[in-house]
């Protein structure tokens, strides 16, 4: 079975998040992003080159998820994709691009943070069916293929 993946995407908020309504009503999560950049030397150190902004946006649950759990100045691991928009701003066509997150979370390598396994009680979910060592011992056993 093929492992299906996504663009991924590192960096820091930016911007104070926004939490607004699509046209349709549905939540939508706003930042301005900061990717860092680094060149590798030959002496095998890295060099801090120039910083780049972008837009990420969120839609549903997950936007209101996002906006909830990150403020400017987290640092974030992304999923989703990147796609194109045009939009006028002052009277002028503006082409460009924004990642669109379909799942985020704090970046462990560059957050303090605690988890909290607690069950949480949602649509669709069984919360008292899930063990956090079963799946882990379900999983150590679990054939892998390549």
């Amino acid at each position: 079975m093929a492992i299906h993946t996504q663009e991924s995407l590192s960096g820091f908020i930016a911007s104070e998040p926004l939490l607004t309504e699509t046209a349709k009503g549905d939540a939508r999560f706003f930042a301005r992003i900061g990717k860092e950049h680094f060149r590798r030397e030959d002496d095998g150190s890295f060099t801090r080159t120039e910083t780049t902004y972008h837009h990420l946006v969120m839609f549903g649950r997950s936007a209101e998820h996002a906006h909830a759990n990150f403020a400017q100045g987290d640092n974030f691991v992304a999923e989703g994709y990147t796609r194109p928009v045009n939009y006028e701003r002052n009277g002028q066509a503006i082409e460009g691009e924004e990642f669109v997150a379909k799942k985020i979370g704090h970046d462990a390598a560059r957050t303090r943070y605690e988890v909290d396994r607690t069950p949480r009680n949602g649509v669709g979910r069984d919360a008292a069916a899930y063990d956090p060592t079963q799946r882990a011992a379900t999983a150590a056993h679990a054939p892998v293929s390549m």
